[in-house]
Formats: structure tokens, C-alpha cells, sequence
């Protein structure tokens, strides 16, 4: 009987993130799926600055392998690339925030 024990680097990205647009003031959600739980040193950033659970960034996990990012009310200076980091995995996705032109 062999018995296989799934370490850190055995995980995958298997839905990395997607390009995102959105236009002022709405919201921004960016998902990625790992294959397995227990990836240590999770991380979101966004133009290589790190964010943080708050009232305007949403940081959520289920079952350890759906990892969810929300910027609520966007702006256009939020406008740049999301990046998750988890372990040695990385993902990354831009992010344009469209402003809205009252000419149309």
C-alpha cells in the first residue's frame, strides 16, 4: 500500500485570474482556484502593493482552495494588475477601472 501525502508544491493553479473591467464605483471580484488546501503565505496585491482585509478590499477563502479578492467602489486610480500569491504560485490579471463619459 502506498500512501501519497500532498505537499505544498504538489498544489496547481487550476483557474488562475481573469482580466477584469469595470467601470467607477463598482465592484471588482477576481478568483482563483488551487487544486489542493493548506497553501501557506497567501497574498494579494495589486501594482505590487499588498492589500488587506478591509471595508473596500474583500479577502475571502473557501474550503482552502477558492481564493476571492472584491474591491468594492473602484476607482480609476485602482486601474493596474492583480496579482494572488500562494507559496511559490503565482497569478495575475488587469484590472481596468472605466470612468464614465457623460458625451455618450
Amino acid at each position: 500500500l502506498l500512501l501519497l501525502c500532498y505537499a505544498e508544491e504538489a498544489a496547481v493553479i487550476v483557474s488562475g485570474l481573469k482580466n477584469t473591467d469595470v467601470f467607477v464605483g463598482e465592484s471588482a471580484t477576481f478568483t482563483c482556484q488551487l487544486s489542493y488546501p493548506g497553501v501557506k503565505n497567501v497574498q494579494w496585491w495589486l501594482d505590487g502593493s499588498p492589500l488587506h482585509n478591509n471595508f473596500v478590499t474583500e479577502i475571502s477563502e473557501q474550503d482552502g482552495m477558492i481564493h476571492t479578492l472584491t474591491l468594492n467602489d473602484v476607482a480609476c486610480h485602482d486601474s493596474g494588475t492583480v496579482t494572488f500569491r500562494a507559496g511559490s504560485l503565482i497569478s495575475s490579471a488587469k484590472l481596468l477601472v472605466k470612468g464614465i463619459s457623460l458625451l455618450e
